[in-house]
């Protein structure tokens, strides 16, 4: 059955879009929740205005996408996390950690971009994969330091400067 859409839906298509769906799923799902409609003219044209503004956003959507990757390519974020002598923590670093240190660091990283099959558990460098999208995706690394070893390092910095 093909229908119009009336919403973005992910992996079947964007607004004024027509697709081919089975006939249950639009009757359904589709067309009560009020996300496709029947693919008469009428209704293709009734659409076309939102199609062509909803195209418009996905293009900024996508430059924007593009320039926070292009400008996070390559950084490294660099957590303290509490580890045993042999280097496991006793926690673990999740890409929300990954995604807030480098917000912090003034790039544009949401939470979900972060990229991470398992969570870190040791010591070390790792290199972590930040997916913008589908076909946009960027490499940053991750230093996982010991925590007391951050804040002695810093301390001995400040009693060589006294």
């Amino acid at each position: 059955m093909k229908v119009l859409l009336c919403e973005d839906i992910k992996k079947l298509g964007f607004v004024g879009d027509v697709v081919e769906v089975k006939a249950g799923y639009a009757r359904n799902y589709l067309f009560p929740q009020g996300l496709a409609r029947p693919a008469t003219p009428d209704n293709i044209k009734a659409i076309a205005k939102e199609k062509a503004r909803r195209a418009e956003i996905r293009i900024q959507q996508r430059r924007r996408l593009e320039q926070a990757a292009k400008a996070v390519a390559n950084a490294e974020a660099v957590l303290a996390a509490k580890a045993n002598e042999q280097g496991v923590l006793f926690g673990s670093i999740t890409a929300q950690d990954i995604a807030a240190n480098l917000r912090e660091q003034g790039f544009e990283v949401a939470d979900e971009v972060v990229y991470l099959p398992t969570h870190i558990k040791h010591i070390g460098k790792h290199t972590v994969e930040l997916r913008f999208a589908d076909d946009l995706k960027v490499n940053v690394l991750v230093v996982v330091v010991p925590e007391g070893e951050q804040q002695t390092q810093s301390g001995q910095a400040e009693q060589a400067t006294q």
